[in-house]
């Protein structure tokens, strides 16, 4: 983890990659495509011994090539050829040359038009946790690549970061770190680490290090006329990571929580800290 990453002074849509797909992230697509799709060729032996696709050879990756030509590269169906090693040349140098959209379409096509039998949902599967892995803003959602973190999350968070200083922001770049670190994402700990964030910025606020967030947050209620509702809902949101002693406990189960466990609840925390810091009296 770099200097930028571990301090917070890299942007969360950096982090996230929302309208991006960095090189870790293209090479493992690719990879995917090669282990589920491409190296199904077979050799073709006999005089001519070699890779070809047509009716008679490689029938299911004909197939897809011959709907990528006709329906995705809109070219004549006549330039497609039957070397497969040629074919698989210009779909890989479509692939790379191509802007970070065009890799989820691509990646999407293919999803939808190799006809294999078990192919589909090992690949989709398989796309799903490289995505998560490299901390991608997207999913295959049934059989459409969908964004599940939108641009006002990012925002919330990057504001967040700005915003504070000290323990407040410590915690909330770590929830970041721990979210985002692709070799071993820790989603229980950065969860603990945003629920952190809100009990320093609330003691900060309060001029109190004691009691628990519940009790800092009745603090809170009269200092910036904190509505009730809203206290007892981030109450209630705190509840669910504790026990009644305060320790965090077996509902943040490791097996358990994914990615979007995490990234809720850095949203909804950063969400209230600026909430907060906004309602200052000094900020009126």
């Amino acid at each position: 983890m770099s200097f930028s990453e571990r301090y917070g002074y890299r942007k969360a849509r950096e982090v996230l990659q929302i309208e991006a797909v960095d090189e870790p992230l293209q090479n493992g697509l690719w990879s995917l495509l090669e282990l589920h799709v491409w190296r199904t060729a077979k050799y073709s032996s006999g005089m001519y011994g070699g890779y070809f696709i047509s009716p008679e050879s490689n029938k299911e990756l004909y197939a897809l090539a011959m709907r990528l030509w006709l329906h995705y590269f809109k070219k004549p169906v006549d330039s497609l050829g039957s070397d497969w090693k040629k074919v698989h040349a210009k779909l890989r140098e479509h692939f790379f040359a191509g802007e970070w959209f065009e890799i989820y379409d691509f990646i999407e096509f293919v999803a939808n038009n190799f006809q294999r039998y078990g192919f589909k949902d090992a690949f989709i599967s398989a796309c799903n946790a490289r995505l998560e892995a490299e901390t991608s803003a997207y999913r295959f959602v049934g059989t459409v690549i969908t964004r599940i973190t939108e641009e006002a999350e990012v925002q919330q968070i990057d504001e967040a970061l700005a915003q504070t200083t000290g323990p407040v922001r410590a915690h909330l770049s770590r929830a970041l770190e721990l979210l985002s670190d692709r070799n071993a994402p820790d989603y229980r700990n950065s969860i603990k680490e945003s629920i952190s964030a809100v009990e320093s910025l609330v003691a900060l606020e309060t001029n109190s290090d004691k009691g628990t967030l519940g009790q800092l947050l009745r603090l809170l209620e009269d200092q910036i006329q904190l509505h009730p509702a809203l206290k007892n809902a981030f109450s209630n949101l705190y509840g669910y990571t504790s026990d009644a002693n305060g320790i965090r406990h077996a509902l943040l189960d490791v097996a358990t929580l994914r990615f979007e466990d995490a990234k809720f609840f850095l949203v909804v925390c950063t969400a209230f800290i600026t909430f907060v810091l906004a309602k200052r009296p000094s900020a009126a």
